[in-house]
């Protein structure tokens, strides 16, 4: 475990609170946070906390054998690095996100969209010995956002990362390359440097890696340091 981590460089972290997005005036601190000493506890635990977060739900898309869920087919699949391009073996990987209608199956949602028996649309994983991950799942669908300023969130799928340490985990988002709705979407283009917002979008492979009837992305998140993936609201 390194005792320093290279300053962020400008231009990485998103702009918060994000205009015309609610939830993040709520949740962001209006005060500078109380600066604390990190003990053993913060920069070495928790040990093992896969053996505390159950892992093995890679496959979102087909829960129940012949009941797969409705959408397109896609593989996930992609390393966890540090920032000097290291595989973080062990890391506990979670994967949440919405439906092929852009509805999430959680009570919070009530967005007049269909909900898919089929599809609750979160896994977490452990990665191997050389930090890799991988996910079977659905491509999510667009959303519009309620509130003043009308528009669209983009296909997206949440990640959270918890590393070897509990100060390493990330909470960020993957996008798909190509969407209309990408530079439209105020969560992704609150980080204001290019490079790091190209970051935070999947790279297809070749269908015949990815296997017959699944679209394939690949996808590298890099915890800290100048190449680390934005952390997004």
């Amino acid at each position: 475990m390194p005792d320093r981590f290279d300053p962020w460089t400008p231009g990485i972290e998103p702009v918060v609170p994000t205009e015309g997005y609610a939830s993040t005036f709520t949740h962001t601190p209006t005060l500078p946070p109380i600066r604390r000493r990190a003990t053993r506890t913060e920069a070495t635990g928790p040990v093992d906390l896969w053996r505390k977060l159950p892992c093995g739900d890679d496959n979102l898309a087909v829960v129940s054998p012949g009941r797969p869920a409705m959408g397109q087919l896609i593989h996930i699949a992609g390393r966890i690095l540090d920032e000097d391009g290291r595989p973080v073996p062990g890391a506990v990987v979670e994967l949440w996100q919405a439906n092929a209608a852009g509805r999430y199956f959680h009570p919070n949602d009530t967005r007049d969209a269909p909900l898919d028996p089929d599809f609750i649309g979160n896994g977490r994983i452990r990665t191997d010995a050389e930090g890799r991950y991988a996910f079977f799942t659905i491509k999510p669908g667009a959303y519009p956002v309620p509130g003043p300023g009308f528009w669209w969130r983009p296909p997206h799928v949440h990640f959270s990362v918890l590393g070897p340490a509990s100060l390493s985990r990330l909470v960020t988002q993957m996008y798909f390359p190509g969407d209309p709705l990408n530079p439209l979407d105020r969560i992704l283009m609150s980080v204001p440097d290019a490079a790091a917002r190209e970051r935070l979008v999947a790279q297809p492979i070749p269908p015949a890696e990815a296997g017959m009837g699944w679209l394939g992305w690949t996808h590298d998140i890099v915890l800290r340091g100048r190449a680390a993936t934005p952390e997004l609201p």
